[in-house]
């Protein structure tokens, strides 16, 4: 199923059954300023067990992501000291992933590793879904095999034809990018750029 949003104006009826489906453990897929992404209730621990099957993700080594709408919603779940924050408060809202120290109020799932990557998209569609549902997203972008076409990961047709039946509600915000974020680790106190995306510092 596919629900058209927009970057302002959106109904409110059209948010708030977004906000049920994710309360309910519902799985989505939605755009970012990057890549579009799988999302679901970052505090639902089966929610989050679903979506890491759907992209084939082993929770014991691979890196989870959190959305939220500002920096401050994302602070009771990651320790942030001064210099970090500072960074962030300086290039987000963007396309930035920083790696954090896991706080305690995430799910069990979180503390295998016990690192987090935080996102506050350019895209004011999710911030306002995160903003509505009161807690943050887990999100995993979309990928392709290199047989696909790229348009399978940027159109929302497309996406819909390969991920539909595996997901409750993909939403349409238009063409989406190809390039991901770039991922800044700070869990140890210091910056370093671990993967060059669309952002730059």
């Amino acid at each position: 199923m596919i629900l058209k949003l927009y970057e302002k104006n959106n109904a409110r009826r059209d948010i708030d059954r977004i906000v049920e489906i994710l309360n309910d453990g519902g799985v989505i897929i939605y755009p970012t300023d990057t890549t579009y992404a799988f999302g679901c209730h970052a505090l639902k621990e089966r929610a989050i067990e679903r979506v890491c099957d759907i992209k084939g993700m082993d929770t014991k080594h691979h890196l989870l992501s959190v959305v939220a709408h500002d920096i401050s919603s994302v602070s009771e779940y990651v320790k942030i000291d001064n210099d970090t924050f500072r960074l962030m408060r300086d290039n987000l809202p963007g396309p930035f992933t920083f790696i954090l120290p896991a706080g305690n109020r995430l799910p069990k799932i979180f503390k295998n590793r016990k690192e987090v990557g935080i996102r506050i998209p350019d895209n004011n569609i999710v911030c306002e879904i995160c903003e509505a549902l009161g807690a943050p997203l887990l999100s995993t972008s979309l990928r392709v095999d290199e047989r696909e076409e790229i348009e399978y990961m940027t159109l929302p047709e497309l996406i819909d034809e390969k991920y539909g039946d595996l997901v409750d509600l993909i939403i349409d915000g238009g063409e989406g990018d190809t390039e991901l974020s770039t991922v800044i680790n700070c869990a140890d106190g210091e910056m370093e750029i671990i993967r060059q995306g669309k952002g730059w510092i």
